[in-house]
Parts: structure tokens; C-alpha cells; sequence
């Protein structure tokens, strides 16, 4: 759910803020390349996109931002700039937390943790408890996550519950997959932004995101400040979100709750 009604006047636009916010943080290194720069410069340049976000974020009212740090198949790419990036994230985190407290944050590190070293996994733990009381905003950052890795992990969990008779084959529906999932106790992202001028998906958030509003930004991630996040929330806020129905059917029903 959002905290719009799908079908009200446009007018009240500015009122109509998504609550879950999901982001490929894309173009971090095609930035640094235009500018003579190696490809970590870019990285780097990135962290300070987030901490645009992540106070418009909190200016607006969302509820919810999850961000595409670091995908499974991120790995893959040269040694020297995965590298960095686990770097940035451990001196983020330490940089970091004691900002996210103080404005009621509270982080979460979504994805398979195993293949992080043993510092990198205690530093997680330990921002993710500092900040765990925190209500205002949940930052979600994906780290070695994949949306089918998602999946199939909430798919394991589903077999060893029907084999160990805790699940009836019967019982396996839409809810029973959602709860399995790596992130069960929030709601599914209204509002999906990837940035740097690709159009797809990328394998995040598969499932969670059936009836997410998409918008592409061609801005580089260093270049999506306050002003161009404050620019896709008043695109989705134009919206009309059908979620299967037809657009006199949401029509109708915003009458009905009008009246």
C-alpha cells in the first residue's frame, strides 16, 4: 500500500508519497570514465548520491528505501574495483551509523552475507543493531543479492517445511513464498528507479516488485541528487496505479471514498 489513494485529484499530487522506494544505483563508473576517472571514482562519488536520497527520503515521508549496492553477479567484475567497493562499505558503515541513528534510520543488509569476510559480516551486524530501534526510515542496502537467489532460498525453506510436515503442499500460495522471502516484514516497493539510462530490471527485487511503478533516469548515480529523486516521486505521484482493474473501475472507487 501507498499513502495515496489511486484515482485522486491530481492536485493533491504533492500528497502521494510512495512508501517503499527501490533503486539501481547505476552509472557509477561510466560517470568517472566521461571524466578522465577510473572506475572507483565513481564509487566513491556514488556514497554521496545516497545520503541525497536517503535525507529527501526523510523530507518526503517514505517509509521504505532499498538500494542495489553490490548483486551476486558484481563479483565478477575486475578484483581491484570489487575491492573498493567492499572498502566503501566498511568505511561507510563506520562513517555512517552514528548520522543513520541520529535521524531515526534503521539499516537492514539484504542478500547472502556468507561470501563477505568475517569483518565485513560483524560490521553489518553490528549497524544493524545500533540502528535497529530506529522507525523513522528503513534503509535497505542489497549486498550480494540476487532477486532469484530471493527466490530460491524462500523455495528451500518451503521444501524443508513441507518435508518436515510443518507445511501442507496445500497450504504453498502467494503468502507462503512472500514470507520466506529475505525481507518478509515490509511492504513491496510502489515506486522502482534505476538511474544511468538502462532500461531493465537487473534481477533485483523479482518478486517484490510485480506492481512496482518503473521510471529510468538517464542521469549517471553521482548525478541523481535531491532535486532528480524529488522528480521521480512527483512522477509517481501522477500516476494512476490499476493494479488490474480499468481505470473507470479505480475511477469508481475513488468516488465511493470520496463520498
Amino acid at each position: 500500500m501507498t499513502s495515496d489513494t489511486p484515482g485522486n485529484d491530481p492536485s493533491d499530487a504533492r500528497k502521494r508519497v510512495p512508501e517503499h522506494v527501490a533503486i539501481i544505483m547505476d552509472g557509477n563508473g561510466r560517470w568517472a570514465r566521461r571524466r578522465g576517472l577510473p572506475r572507483t571514482a565513481g564509487h566513491r562519488a556514488g556514497a554521496k548520491a545516497v545520503r541525497a536520497v536517503v535525507e529527501e527520503s526523510l523530507a518526503t515521508g517514505v517509509r521504505v528505501l532499498t538500494l542495489f549496492a553490490f548483486s551476486s553477479e558484481n563479483w565478477r567484475r575486475p578484483r581491484q574495483e570489487v575491492d573498493v567497493l567492499l572498502q566503501l562499505f566498511m568505511s561507510t558503515l563506520q562513517t555512517e551509523v552514528r548520522r543513520l541513528v541520529e535521524n531515526d534510520v534503521r539499516l537492514r543488509i539484504l542478500g547472502d552475507r556468507s561470501a563477505f569476510s568475517e569483518r565485513l559480516q560483524r560490521q553489518f551486524a553490528e549497524a544493524e543493531r545500533a540502528t535497529a530501534d530506529n522507525r523513522r526510515l528503513t534503509l535497505q542496502v542489497a549486498a550480494n543479492y540476487g532477486g532469484r537467489w530471493d527466490i530460491t532460498q524462500a523455495t528451500r525453506a518451503i521444501a524443508e517445511d513441507v518435508a518436515a510436515g510443518r507445511l501442507r503442499l496445500d497450504d504453498i500460495d502467494e503468502a507462503a513464498i512472500s514470507s520466506r522471502l529475505c525481507v518478509p516484514d515490509v511492504p513491496d516497493p510502489d515506486l522502482f528507479i534505476r538511474t544511468g539510462g538502462e532500461k531493465r530490471i537487473s534481477n533485483f527485487l523479482l518478486w517484490q516488485s510485480a506492481y512496482a511503478e518503473l521510471y529510468f533516469s538517464d542521469l549517471m548515480w553521482p548525478e541523481f541528487d535531491a532535486t532528480a529523486f524529488a522528480t521521480a516521486l512527483q512522477d509517481f505521484a501522477r500516476r494512476q496505479r490499476r493494479f488490474g482493474l480499468t481505470g473507470e473501475q479505480i475511477a469508481d472507487q475513488a468516488g465511493l471514498a470520496a463520498g
